[in-house]
C-alpha cells in the first residue's frame, strides 16, 4: 500500500459513513416495543376515568388523518381513527410538514388525553381513502412520547403505508 491509499483511505471511510446515515432516513418498518399483553391490560384497567378520550398520534406521510381516539378503560381494539376539526384547538404538531426543526408528525406514537367531543360529522381522507368520524378537540395533555404498540405487541410503524389497523393480529 502506497502513502496515496493511505491518505485515502479516512476518505473512503468517512463517505461509507456517510451513505449509512443517508440511508437511515429511508422509512423501515419498526417494531414499536412496549410492555407485554398482560402489563397492557393492567395499565388500561387503572387508568383514570372522564369526559375525555385517550389518542395516540398516528402520522402516516400523505395522510391527513390524525391517529386513533378510545374511551377511558377500553381497550385500543375500539379505538377509531379520526380526522380533527381544528376550529377550536389545534393539533399538537401543527407545524410545517418541511422545515429544518420539528415537523408536522413528529409526535407520532405520543399518547394523549383529549378533551373534546365527536361532531357526528364523516370527513374523507382522499390519501388514505377513507371516510372517517370527526373529532373536535378542545384540549390536548401528552401523557406519554414512547408508549410502545398500539393494538399488538406485533404492531411495526411505517410512515409510508397504513400499517397498524385494531383487529390485525
Amino acid at each position: 500500500m502506497n502513502i496515496r491509499h493511505l491518505f485515502l483511505l479516512p476518505i473512503l471511510i468517512a463517505s461509507l459513513n456517510s451513505c449509512a446515515l443517508q440511508s437511515s432516513s429511508v422509512p423501515t418498518n419498526t417494531l414499536l416495543g412496549g410492555p407485554t399483553s398482560a402489563e397492557r391490560s393492567a395499565q388500561i384497567a387503572a387508568e383514570p376515568k372522564g369526559s375525555f378520550y385517550y389518542g395516540r398520534r398516528y402520522y402516516v406521510k400523505k395522510t391527513r388523518f390524525w391517529g386513533y381516539l378510545r374511551e377511558p378503560g377500553q381497550s385500543a381494539q375500539t379505538a377509531k381513527l379520526v380526522m380533527m376539526n381544528e376550529s377550536k384547538v389545534r393539533v399538537p404538531d401543527r407545524l410545517p410538514e418541511k422545515s429544518t426543526g420539528k415537523n408536522y408528525g413528529y409526535d407520532t406514537n405520543y399518547e394523549y388525553r383529549i378533551y373534546g367531543r365527536y361532531t357526528g360529522a364523516q370527513a374523507y381522507d382522499p390519501n388514505s381513502n377513507q371516510i372517517l368520524p370527526e373529532f373536535q378537540p378542545t384540549r390536548f395533555e401528552l401523557l406519554e412520547n414512547n408508549p410502545g404498540w398500539l393494538f399488538t405487541p406485533s404492531d411495526r410503524y411505517n410512515d409510508q403505508a397504513i400499517t397498524m389497523r385494531p383487529g390485525r393480529f
